[in-house]
């Protein structure tokens, strides 16, 4: 089988090396259309379908692609660089998706740039359960309240088809680290190179978990998943409305090691329901300003008109902000007068505290001032009748 990178993902796709994201999602797209074995039943259609959507997962990540463009131009060290990801193409023996790089072992880097020491060290058994795909369905408002089926091709992290999600071919259970003895961790004496003494560190073989797989197997890297094109179809019910969920069971990315599989997520979205950024700007800044305006009200009623003025300023916020809220029109349903209670509700939230303070302050200034003037008016009568 070729290495990652011995495969020219740019033919596979069929697009040039210079094209844009987009080009290369669509490229993908109509590949994966033709190729999906459940329209496809030639032969090798499920291999290049695998082909394709591994093509696809590097060249439409910024990073991955550059990597690989780096080591297709023959540089050694290209995948040493840039942060750590799933390891959905086999962990350290993959330079687009491990959890380090030629020379991430060790304290300071400095281990073998060998395939053989890369894939020892993916050798981590870390069950986790799978995430959820949360993919947004745009539906106009007709199409909502009449309901819909939707058919979505999308990326996810599937169990591996050759260990059956295990990590392991031969083998059912996970073994004691070797490396740290099922401690997680190791101590790596640096008082003759630094003297700082023994520091204490993640085991860079079972990742911290203690455990690694005995025999990983060589498709998934020992992680039980791989990533991979998917298709699923998705009824969107009668009266959905902007915000709206539906669940697909299992059909999210599959977890590590035999894990649960997550869900897919379809989250509708009906523009005519939602609110834009600046009208739900404004109805936040009305519901701010609006603590203000009932505190120092209620304020002046109880303090006989001491603390002025506050009032005024917040009901020209309140009166700006409904302004710019409702400048692109109302009525647009129910949904949208729900986030229109939300927004000003999160507002006035994030304003009272702030409100109750600054009028509690107001008063109590304003409580003192008079006090202190009643003190002076007194003070020459009292003089008087001595």
């Amino acid at each position: 089988m070729a290495s990652m990178n011995d495969k020219d993902y740019y033919a596979i796709l069929g697009v040039e090396k210079d094209a844009s994201t987009e080009e290369i999602r669509k490229a993908f797209q109509q590949k994966a259309r033709k190729l999906h074995p459940d329209v496809n039943k030639a032969p090798d259609a499920e291999e290049k379908f695998k082909e394709v959507s591994e093509a696809y997962a590097v060249l439409s990540d910024e990073d991955k692609r550059r990597r690989y463009d780096a080591m297709r131009s023959g540089n050694p060290f290209a995948g040493a660089a840039g942060s750590p990801s799933a390891g959905g193409y086999g962990g350290y023996g993959d330079p687009f998706g491990g959890v380090g790089g030629p020379f991430a072992w060790g304290p300071f880097g400095g281990g073998y740039n060998t395939g053989a020491s890369r894939r020892k060290q993916s050798r981590a058994y870390n069950p986790r359960a799978g995430k959820d795909v949360v993919f947004e369905v745009n539906l106009d408002a007709k199409k909502a309240a009449e309901g819909c089926r939707r058919g979505v091709t999308y990326q996810r992290y599937a169990a591996c088809d050759v260990c059956h999600g295990a990590g392991s071919v031969h083998s059912d259970h996970p073994e004691t680290c070797p490396t740290c003895g099922g401690r997680g961790r190791i101590s790596v004496d640096l008082g003759t190179i630094l003297g700082f003494g023994v520091m204490e560190m993640e085991c860079p073989e079972c990742e911290g978990t203690g455990k690694v797989v005995a025999d990983p197997c060589s498709a998934c890297g020992g992680t039980g998943r791989t990533l991979t094109a998917s298709e699923v179809v998705v009824d969107i019910p009668a009266g959905s409305h902007d915000g709206d969920e539906v669940r697909v069971k299992g059909m999210g990315n599959a977890g590590t090691n035999g894990e649960a599989s997550g869900d897919f997520v379809a989250r509708v979205v009906v523009p005519e329901e939602r609110l834009d950024p600046r009208a739900a700007n404004g109805f936040y800044l009305a519901g701010f300003a609006l603590p203000f305006f009932v505190l120092d009200m209620i304020s002046q009623v109880m303090m006989y008109g001491a603390v002025v003025g506050v009032s005024v300023f917040a009901l020209f916020f309140i009166v700006i902000g409904l302004f710019i809220g409702f400048r692109g029109g109302v009525g647009r349903g129910a949904t949208w007068w729900k986030h229109v209670g939300a927004a000003v509700g999160n507002g006035f939230s994030s304003g009272f505290v702030l409100a109750l303070f600054f009028t509690a302050f107001t008063s109590c200034s304003a409580g003192l001032g008079r006090a202190g003037y009643a003190g002076s008016a007194a003070a020459p009568s009292g003089g008087l009748s001595g």
